[in-house]
Parts: C-alpha cells; sequence; structure tokens
C-alpha cells in the first residue's frame, strides 16, 4: 500500500510548492515601500488585504517576513532574501510582457487622463494630434488617482497631487493655474470693481466640487486673497461645477486648461485672473520614453499645445 504521505501521483512536495502569487505580489509591493498602505495604493486594495495577503505568506513558508514596531514594518532578513527574489522575478516578467507587447503591430496606446481634463482639453484639441501621427493608435480613457501599468495602461496624466512609487518615471507637461470663473452676465453679481483688482463680493455663491474639495483653499493660498464667507453649492464632479459657472448660479475655481476654451468662447470670465497653485501635470509611465516612438511623439505633442 501506498502511503498517504507520497500524495497524488506527479504531485510536487510541500518544500516545492510555490506561493500565491497574489500573495507574492502584494508582499513585493509592501516590501518595496516597506509600507502597508502606499503598496495598498498601488495595488488598489486595501490596507487589510495587504496585511492578511503578507500574513497568508508567512504562514505558508513558516516565517516572519517583516518586524512590526511602533506602527511601521521592517524586513527581516528572510523578508530581505525572498524580496529580492520575488522583485528580480517580476521585473523579468514585467520585461517581458512589454517586449511581447511591442510586438504586436498596430497594438494601441492606452493613455489614461483625469476626467475632466480628458473631456474639457485634452479631446477637443486631440484632432491635432492625429493629423500629425496619423500611424500612431492611441486609445484615450478617463482615470484618476494612481495608475498602475500592469493593468493595461501605458501612460497617464496626472496632477501631482498624490505621491507615485519612485519606480513611477514623471515627465513635466504644464503647470496648473487657477482663478475663480463666472458667467458673463453674473459678474456685477459676484464680483466688485470699487478698486483696481475686482474682488468677490461677500455673499457670492462658490461652486464647490466632492472630487477636489480643497479648490477654494488652494486658490486663495497661492493668490493672497481671502477666503470667501459666502454661501456654497457642492457639486459630485468638477464638471458639473463648471457647468453651473456657465449656468450663471454662482463662481467656481476654474483650472486654466479645463476652462480656457470657455473663456475663449465667451461663456465663461475670469475677472480676477489666473495664479499658478504650486502643482504641476505630468504624463507617467513606467518608463523614460525613448528618443522616437509613440510615446515621445505624444510627449511632444501635449507640451507643444500646452
Amino acid at each position: 500500500m501506498i502511503s498517504d504521505t507520497n500524495g497524488e501521483p506527479g504531485s510536487q512536495p510541500s518544500h516545492a510548492r510555490l506561493p500565491s502569487l497574489v500573495a507574492l505580489r502584494c508582499f513585493e509591493a509592501a516590501a518595496r515601500a516597506e509600507n502597508f498602505s502606499r503598496a495598498a495604493d498601488e495595488l488598489h486594495l486595501t490596507h487589510g488585504a495587504i496585511s492578511r495577503a503578507v500574513r497568508t505568506l508567512e504562514d505558508d513558508l513558516g516565517l516572519a517576513l517583516f518586524e512590526r514596531r511602533s506602527r511601521r514594518v521592517f524586513l527581516t532578513e528572510a523578508g530581505r532574501k525572498l524580496f529580492k527574489a520575488v522583485h528580480e522575478g517580476l521585473g523579468l516578467i514585467q520585461q517581458a510582457t512589454r517586449e511581447l507587447r511591442g510586438s504586436v503591430r498596430q497594438a494601441p496606446l492606452v493613455v489614461s487622463c483625469e476626467p475632466t481634463l480628458l473631456m474639457r482639453w485634452l479631446i477637443p484639441r486631440w484632432p491635432g494630434f492625429q493629423a500629425q501621427h496619423p500611424g500612431t493608435s492611441v486609445h484615450l480613457v478617463a482615470g484618476g488617482g494612481p495608475v498602475s501599468f500592469d493593468a493595461g495602461i501605458d501612460l497617464a496624466i496626472r496632477r501631482d497631487d498624490f505621491i507615485w512609487p519612485p519606480s513611477v518615471h514623471a515627465e513635466a507637461l504644464f503647470a496648473e493655474k487657477t482663478g475663480p470663473v463666472c458667467s458673463p452676465g453674473q459678474v456685477a453679481a459676484l464680483f466688485t470693481s470699487r478698486s483696481a483688482q475686482p474682488r468677490l463680493r461677500a455673499g457670492a455663491v462658490q461652486l464647490q466640487t466632492r472630487t477636489r474639495p480643497q479648490a477654494w483653499q488652494e486658490w486663495a493660498s497661492a493668490s493672497g486673497q481671502p477666503l470667501p464667507t459666502g454661501k456654497a453649492q457642492v457639486f459630485e464632479h468638477f464638471y458639473f461645477s463648471l457647468q453651473a459657472a456657465v449656468a450663471g448660479l454662482g463662481v467656481a475655481i476654474g483650472p486654466w486648461h479645463l476652462v480656457c476654451d470657455d473663456i475663449a468662447s465667451g461663456l465663461l470670465v475670469a475677472p480676477m485672473g489666473f495664479t499658478e497653485d504650486g502643482s504641476r501635470y505630468h504624463l507617467l509611465s513606467p518608463r523614460a520614453a525613448g528618443a522616437a516612438g509613440p510615446q515621445a511623439q505624444l510627449l511632444a505633442w501635449l507640451r507643444s499645445v500646452s
């Protein structure tokens, strides 16, 4: 009779069995930053999911990979050994994947862009890129915040209002400039011109957005203007607050690139002008662009129209 310890024919002994690949990926991200929260942001998971994955891996191996103290984590000697192997292994897989994707003819370059910037600035100018590069296939998708280049995204246009991993390559595109904007017919009701510099009236309705709740505070700090104290109306997305300004419902904080077309067409005015708030938009990628190719073409074009 065959002993149960031999297992099924052809099965691997427990010491040769690979750990969960999902757990290894979570561990690699956590070990690279020595921070579970940053790993969760990078992989679009919760802190608890990263913690459970690491604990599963530690239970599977029978040893500790992190030393936990004072709400921080540090790699143990075993953790450093495993991280080196997993990091190199994932790097080889990513490199092979990039090469295989690059070998596919006419594979579109997938570019993620913050939704309102995509709708109000990038898409209206996109025919210009297509005219300059008719042979380059690009697929535009809406997205914001941290981006995972392992999920089918090749490039991302983001404002630097969050911290991206050191492994991400960033090319600066343009500075963010903001200012109060409103319908031309509402200027007298919302602004006073008793001084050389127009100012918001005390009762001006502020149009705010949940996706960028600090917009008014950031503008006040950057411009040196007092924070308005009027009534506020809050919208779910930036686009809605700008449309509300066009409709005459109040005054919104308008980033230049999101409102420049409306100002040129006369739908909006900016009585107080625009002020750089210290942030910038960047083109994010897993590696630097070469001297030629779709990524280099897109970067040069974005800078030319900014």
